[in-house]
């Protein structure tokens, strides 16, 4: 480490963190302005407002853009070194332009982690006194899943409720059928069951069981039982971008379970779990792009680079957009539906990475 790098690393860092504290202070006036009629309406109290939901949607708004903060950071402070002829004077001075990176980089990496950390771990446990709260005082979000629902819980068990209520926590028409070698062994129905919330059990009301050993058959029935099955009440109900409030472990295991469902939106929790990898890898692409593009001295200055920044900026966030719908809605891949804008701005950066001035 020199002189140059601390000089590159408070300018980069400090550009950033003052970049992205006006605008959060910003997005918050306006999100406050938009919002006030649903907190006077719906009577929420100002320190939930302050605490539960603006506190814990800082950490949220810096990582969603990040990329894109560090990128206007990195063309906005390098095109004024540029315009004051100081990268003109650090490659005279014998510094290579692959040098000159280094300092660049090692702030892009300190940055990268920081999104990882929020998107995997800060950010989920904040969401959900930020859900919380919005889910009382601003809409609901949870919604019932359509009527007849099926459900596989575990290989060879398959279960059916004909709807659910989330409030009562209470299903009607229920079914649990279990099958060995693709042969029905055991099945399970009740009229009516009922999530015990102090038991963490399903009460099952009016229930009869059928068990087939080969060619014989066993049958019993009763008024009411107990059971525990691999089922719980959110399994039957939608909860509107749930994945918010899952970190890294609890992600995976909620795309492994989705898809031992069988359900249509394992596709959701992919393209978020590609998302929260791909961002910060973003972050890294962006800046090589931008000591590219703007450490060259041309006319028009910081202005022309600050220009030429915001275009690929939002050129990026749009390919990130479209491949997202891509994979929510048709048949790409999650996973490169995540790198696919990483990809193709890689070999951009290459390419401004070897026209820039040496």
């Amino acid at each position: 480490m020199k002189i140059i790098d601390y000089y590159i690393i408070k300018k980069f860092l400090g550009t950033f963190f003052y970049a992205i504290s006006l605008l959060v202070i910003i997005v918050i006036i306006f999100d406050f302005s938009e919002s006030i009629d649903e907190f006077l309406k719906n009577n929420a109290p100002f320190n939930k407002i302050l605490f539960g939901y603006y506190l814990n949607f800082v950490p949220y708004f810096i990582n969603l853009f990040i990329y894109l903060i560090t990128f206007i950071t990195v063309v906005f402070f390098t095109s004024k070194l540029a315009s004051n002829t100081e990268i003109i004077a650090f490659l005279n001075s014998g510094i290579s332009f692959n040098r000159l990176l280094r300092p660049y980089l090692i702030s892009a990496i300190f940055l990268a982690i920081l999104s990882f950390y929020l998107s995997n771990f800060l950010i989920p446990r904040a969401n959900e006194n930020r859900r919380e709260f919005k889910n009382e005082y601003m809409e609901e979000l949870t919604k019932l899943k359509d009527q007849n629902i099926h459900l596989q819980i575990s290989p060879g068990e398959f279960v059916y409720v004909k709807n659910f209520s989330i409030r009562l926590k209470v299903g009607y028409k229920f079914a649990l059928e279990k099958f060995k070698d693709n042969k029905l062994i055991y099945k399970l129905s009740a009229e009516k069951i009922t999530w015990d919330t102090a038991k963490n059990l399903w009460q099952l009301d009016d229930y009869f069981v059928r068990e087939i050993d080969g060619t014989n058959e066993y049958f019993s029935k009763g008024e009411r039982i107990d059971t525990s099955i691999a089922l719980l009440p959110t399994d039957l109900y939608l909860q509107k971008e749930d994945y918010e409030i899952m970190n890294y472990w609890e992600l995976n295991e909620k795309i492994i379970s989705e898809r031992l469902k069988g359900s249509e939106n394992v596709k959701y929790y992919e393209v978020e779990k590609g998302k929260r990898f791909a961002s910060p890898f973003a972050t890294l692409v962006m800046t090589i792009i931008g000591v590219a593009l703007s450490s060259r001295k041309i006319r028009g200055g910081i202005g022309m680079h600050l220009g030429l920044g915001l275009g690929l900026a939002f050129s990026f966030i749009l390919f990130m957009q479209i491949s997202t719908v891509f994979a929510t809605a048709g048949n790409l891949s999650p996973l490169y539906a995540a790198w696919i804008p990483n990809l193709i701005f890689s070999i951009i950066g290459i390419i401004l990475i070897k026209s820039a001035p040496k």
